[in-house]
């Protein structure tokens, strides 16, 4: 019953094989959408060159750099999206960063700098790619970004992404506001800890995983694949009626108490 034939999907935030970007990827792309892929550039084309890598076997239509600090470069992106398909159905934010100074220490010592290009590319990129999205939306669309607990609760060595998190989930609801009236959906999916390159710069994220593993009903965490699913669900028709939602990815771990 779930199938994606015919979607245009633009993925951001593939960075290797263990990126839940990837596994997001790849489970639209089972479900017969067609995948456009942005990858961050840098001067040695490392990155475009592991994305290419890891993203050769489900054929992305095409390859864009992307970073959303960059206006230009987000305007490309989709000057792409609109030559190369002439319309989106589906947009995956899997974007975020914060410095080392955002994730450890005294949440009062974080500087100004770094507090402030945290919400930029973590938060606030969503809204500007939904931006650049909406006009592709053509026939509604869906829009899905990654968020986790640490954007509720306080979770150690967070810090910083707790509040770029906090601010994510509720750009989902103010953009679903805002997009309803276009058929456009937006949700969020707010994965347990996975080991992925991102968060082996949170500290003890071995700690947290192995304490999910102790603690969620299911006793254990989830998979890249997983959350794949979940993110393939809420893309398509089957999810319909469901926006402005974060939905709990965790094997449970999120209801229990202790």
């Amino acid at each position: 019953m779930l199938s994606l034939s015919g979607k245009n999907a633009l993925v951001t935030g593939i960075a290797n094989n263990r990126s839940i970007a990837w596994g997001i990827a790849q489970q639209l792309h089972a479900a017969g959408a067609n995948i456009g892929v942005t990858y961050l550039p840098d001067e040695k084309g490392r990155f475009e060159k592991k994305v290419r890598e890891v993203a050769e076997e489900i054929h992305p239509a095409f390859y864009v750099p992307c970073d959303v600090q960059n206006e230009e470069q987000i305007e490309a992106t989709f000057a792409t999206v609109a030559e190369k398909w002439g319309k989106l159905d589906i947009l995956i934010h899997c974007l975020a960063f914060a410095d080392k100074e955002g994730l450890s220490g005294d949440f009062t010592a974080i500087p100004r700098e770094a507090f402030n290009r945290s919400l930029e590319v973590s938060t606030y990129s969503l809204s500007r790619l939904a931006r650049s999205a909406k006009p592709l939306m053509t026939e509604g669309g869906s829009i899905i970004t990654l968020t986790y607990l640490g954007g509720v609760k306080v979770i150690p060595n967070y810090n910083l992404m707790g509040v770029a998190k906090a601010g994510l989930e509720m750009s989902v609801r103010y953009l679903a506001s805002e997009l309803g009236p276009a058929n456009i959906r937006v949700n969020g999916i707010s994965a347990g800890p996975i080991r992925t390159l991102a968060s082996s710069a949170v500290g003890g994220i071995l700690d947290m995983i192995r304490l999910v593993e102790e603690t969620a009903p299911l006793r254990r965490t989830v998979t890249q694949t997983e959350v794949g699913n979940a993110a393939a669900f809420l893309c398509s028709d089957l999810a319909s009626g469901i926006t402005g939602q974060i939905l709990y990815v965790d094997a449970g771990y999120e209801i229990m108490g202790v």
